[in-house]
């Protein structure tokens, strides 16, 4: 189970972006972090903006709700939701 933490400015955990996949979709878990495939390529932050549009989506908040902590510029990112606990994450993560 990936580690979700709650924290004074919301909620944050670990993503591993793969670009260029056939299908946005939660692909697995890898070590600390969720996998997370991406048809955008990592190119001009466009990985970055479908990384934030699909966990919204499948989040049911508002974009603005969802930020990169940390790793815009790496596959390895750290990911923050404001307005949610862990554990409403996980259920809508299916994690």
């Amino acid at each position: 189970m990936i580690p979700i933490r709650e924290t004074a400015v919301g909620v944050t955990f670990a993503i591993k972006v793969q670009p260029r996949a056939r299908k946005n979709a939660i692909t697995g878990e890898l070590g600390d972090a969720l996998k997370l495939s991406l048809t955008a390529p990592p190119v001009e932050g466009r990985a970055n903006e479908a990384c934030i549009e699909f966990l919204a989506n499948l989040l049911d908040v508002p974009r603005s709700s969802v930020t990169i902590a940390s790793g815009e510029t790496s596959r390895n990112k750290v990911i923050r939701v404001a307005g949610m606990t862990a554990d409403e994450i996980r259920r809508h993560i299916g994690v």
